[in-house]
């Protein structure tokens, strides 16, 4: 009973970390041209700077906080990230100058690391051939807080743009003083490792996880994917608002749907696929899925087609966990921390780089000068991407496979 309350722990704590992605995602707009008092294409350049700023502190605390819970366990680690959470949405909510909008952007990128520790705990209950599918109840638990956060970010946006905040900040310390009295502890002397500096640093990590065989372009196709993937999150409410003519609302919605697309793929259908496929297989069907979504979202002009596509953009969500899971696999049970933080600091880098490429994309494609209008731009930059992760993926194919066969 107790592990399989620590684990609704856990998995609660990764639906409220996309809740509060979600539940502010549809106000961000409009919140950032009520501080700025400027436009629509403006307040996306700003809101591809927090995200990148939310991504640096992701880059630089990610192996720290994984190598931390490697030493002294998740329980303390998890608990003291949300209760700093809670109070960083208490000062997005007051925040009156996009300098305290910073200010908490570097503050949430701090303890959204911890996402490392709670992949980390996931793999410390799971045996060996469950990773991949175990990995997609954590997926499966984002696509659930997509559904819920950017519908009750929606509604709430109707009361004003801090409310969503308020709400985050509530859910949050509510799952603290959950965690606080059913989260055991999972690190015990058997797998504990020594804290070192040199290991719990960025490129530290980087380098001694990549020292594993077959790593190193696993390494590589997670950044390029995360980049890519992160269309949907750092574009998709400006590309709404500009294709369709969406209001907060309506991008409630449609994020909402491609949540409930997720969890329905991440929870439900990721664990026949891989008995019938294998995770080698379910990573090359999912990203091929998602060049073929990608493709198909930069030119539809309809916002009804556009709802449509979401089946099929949500099964390409079955290549993260099939990827995650071959890599857990390569890593000794000591080092599952550090390498999730590996992973973690991965899309902290990706989600440098992929917002100001994507938004600044954006806007190119949608500025009154260019002669070329193609709000969906940035979706077709993606597919490019996604094209590259499957040639890369295929080269490592055969060292890949002598990893986890041998």
């Amino acid at each position: 009973m107790n592990n399989r309350l620590a684990l609704t722990f856990i998995l609660i704590n990764v639906v409220i970390d996309s809740m509060g992605i979600g539940l502010i995602m549809p106000v961000m707009p409009d919140l950032i041209q009520e501080v700025e008092g400027e436009g629509l294409g403006t307040a996306a350049v700003w809101g591809g700077i927090l995200a990148t700023i939310f991504a640096l502190m992701q880059f630089g605390f990610g192996p720290t906080i994984g190598s931390l819970s490697d030493r002294y366990g998740r329980r303390p680690i998890l608990l003291i990230s949300l209760a700093v959470m809670a109070l960083d949405y208490v000062l997005m909510a007051v925040a009156g100058t996009i300098w305290l909008l910073i200010i908490g952007r570097i503050i949430g990128g701090i303890t959204a690391a911890t996402q490392a520790t709670a992949a980390a705990y996931v793999a410390d209950v799971s045996k060996p051939h469950e990773k991949a599918a175990n990995f997609g109840l954590i997926g499966a638990a984002f696509g659930v807080g997509f559904v819920l956060g950017p519908l009750i970010g929606g509604v709430l946006a109707e009361y004003g743009t801090r409310a969503p905040f308020w709400a985050a900040a509530g859910l949050a310390t509510a799952n603290c003083v959950f965690g606080y009295f059913v989260l055991p502890e999972t690190v015990t002397d058997a797998i504990r490792r020594p804290f070192s500096w040199r290991r719990a640093n960025p490129l530290g990590a980087f380098k001694h996880i990549g020292e594993l065989p077959g790593l190193r372009r696993l390494m590589l196709i997670i950044f390029i994917y995360a980049v890519a993937f992160f269309v949907y999150p750092g574009v998709w409410a400006y590309f709404g608002a500009e294709r369709f003519g969406w209001g907060p609302g309506m991008i409630g919605v449609s994020l909402g749907i491609f949540g409930v697309g997720i969890a329905i793929v991440q929870g439900l259908l990721i664990r026949p696929i891989l008995r019938r496929i294998g995770e080698r297989s379910a990573v090359i069907l999912g990203l091929s899925i998602d060049v073929f979504a990608f493709i198909a979202l930069g030119f539809v002009t309809n916002g009804w087609i556009a709802l449509a596509l979401t089946p099929l953009t949500a099964l390409g969500s079955i290549a993260g966990p099939a990827l995650q899971g071959i890599m857990s696999r390569a890593a000794e049970d000591n080092q599952q921390g550090e390498l999730q933080g590996v992973i973690a600091s991965l899309n902290a880098v990706a989600t440098i780089v992929a917002p100001l490429l994507l938004t600044q994309t954006f806007w190119f494609f949608t500025a009154p000068e260019n002669p070329i209008y193609l709000p969906g731009a940035p979706f077709l930059l993606s597919a490019v991407l996604t094209v590259g992760c499957i040639l890369v993926f295929r080269a490592a194919r055969q060292t890949i496979a002598e990893k986890l066969d041998g």
